[in-house]
């Protein structure tokens, strides 16, 4: 009896090792089975997904990992990562809403404040002083010398007369002819300074500078230094660019919404976030020659100089208006293949998708049909970085599966 207890404890003595490693390798199998494994998508493609690093085969964007097992429809963020996203929300109300129609125009020089800057006397241009288009000039600043025999002639004839009144001071017909011999050279630009000066030195100068008479840009050079000129005769065009004119083409068809007086919108092609507000002052009557168009016309201001004559210019002409609408701004509805979405916050943090339906649109605001009612919190600045998240954390769109709901305005 001792003897066959004595081999029963050495046999389970001999096996127990084996039974250890067999349970422990069944425990790690087990462990190894139970292991998920990690999947991989595209932050842009969300429709890509495998369960080894890559890039996207779509637009070759490195693949990054995701729980995919995450059914969470919100997402919670920090104050910081709220502060970092300049994610900001608004309250969702009743309001009106203003549709556009969009015409094309462009920019062009205002011809009231266009000058042509004209010789005041026949003769030869000694200097000019601005010699290139494009040129900025000040009101005041020197533009040509001329050199002129006629000017010569009236000092010379200035001379005499002042000459005989000095000698007859109380005959009152020199009077009146050195008055009248004065005014002669106060038509060719010559100031009282000049002429006092002409009587103290008894020197005949036939050269006369003439300074800008308002400020703006050069656009046009009639003449060329050494070149003689006629009185009258043009010698360069200035134009002031701090109002414009914009032009824009109306069909007939659309005509009737076009009237004299009209407030629109205007976006100038480059500076989209900064419209401004013009009045038309002006339809041509008349279609433009080998064109079915019509063209209206009105003027904005052009502060600094900013834009110039030929950019391109839209106005937003008022087509409809809606009143009682719920509307957000453009940028807060994401859209997608899976239809339009916006972001809600439920609760300071906490940020979950909502699939929208909308309507009329203009530059600035959406109206929503469906999906949101009054009181609604909505993101409307950094809804598109909310949809990234999403994508990074659960792999998925956010309206994948989801309906519209049945809510509307309250």
């Amino acid at each position: 009896m001792e003897r066959k207890r004595f081999i029963r404890s050495a046999v389970m003595m001999a096996i127990a090792p084996s039974l250890l490693l067999a349970a422990c390798g069944e425990k790690g199998g087990k462990k190894a089975a139970e292991a998920p494994k990690q999947t991989f998508t595209c932050p842009m493609h969300p429709q890509i997904v495998q369960d080894k690093p890559g890039t996207c085969p779509i637009c070759g964007m490195d693949l990054v990992p995701f729980d995919k097992n995450n059914k969470e429809t919100s997402l919670t963020l920090g104050e910081s990562q709220i502060t970092l996203g300049n994610i900001t929300t608004m309250t969702v109300g009743g309001g009106t809403l203003l549709n556009y129609r969009q015409l094309n125009g462009r920019l062009a020089t205002d011809p009231e404040n266009t000058s042509v800057i004209s010789s005041r006397v026949a003769g030869r241009v000694e200097a000019l002083y601005i010699r290139e288009t494009g040129v900025r000039v000040n009101k005041g600043q020197p533009l040509y010398k001329i050199y002129s025999e006629q000017l010569a002639s009236l000092q010379q004839e200035y001379l005499l007369v002042a000459a005989q009144l000095k000698q007859f001071p109380d005959d009152a017909r020199f009077r009146q002819i050195e008055k009248a011999a004065r005014q002669k050279l106060a038509l060719y630009d010559q100031s009282d300074a000049q002429i006092n000066q002409l009587l103290q030195s008894q020197k005949v100068n036939p050269y006369v500078t003439y300074s800008a008479t308002t400020g703006g840009i050069v656009s046009e050079l009639s003449v060329s230094e050494g070149q003689y000129v006629s009185e009258g005769g043009a010698v360069m065009r200035v134009e002031d660019y701090s109002r414009l004119w914009v032009e824009a083409d109306v069909y007939p068809a659309e005509a009737s919404a076009v009237h004299t007086g009209q407030t629109v919108k205007v976006l100038v092609a480059g500076w989209e976030n900064d419209p401004q507000t013009m009045i038309i002052r002006f339809i041509n009557p008349a279609l433009q020659s080998n064109s079915q168009l019509m063209q209206v016309r009105g003027t904005i201001p052009n502060s600094g100089s900013r834009w110039q004559p030929g950019l391109q210019a839209n106005i937003l002409l008022p087509a409809q208006q809606k009143g009682n609408v719920l509307s957000l701004p453009v940028d807060a509805v994401i859209r997608d293949g899976k239809g339009m979405h916006v972001w809600i916050e439920t609760a300071r943090g906490k940020f979950e998708p909502r699939m929208v339906e909308t309507g009329i649109e203009n530059f600035d605001a959406v109206e929503i049909t469906k999906g949101l009612k009054e009181g609604d919190k909505v993101v409307v600045t950094g809804a598109y970085l909310l949809y990234s998240e999403f994508i990074l954390k659960k792999g998925a769109n956010p309206m994948a599966g989801m309906a519209m709901p049945t809510s509307g305005k309250k």
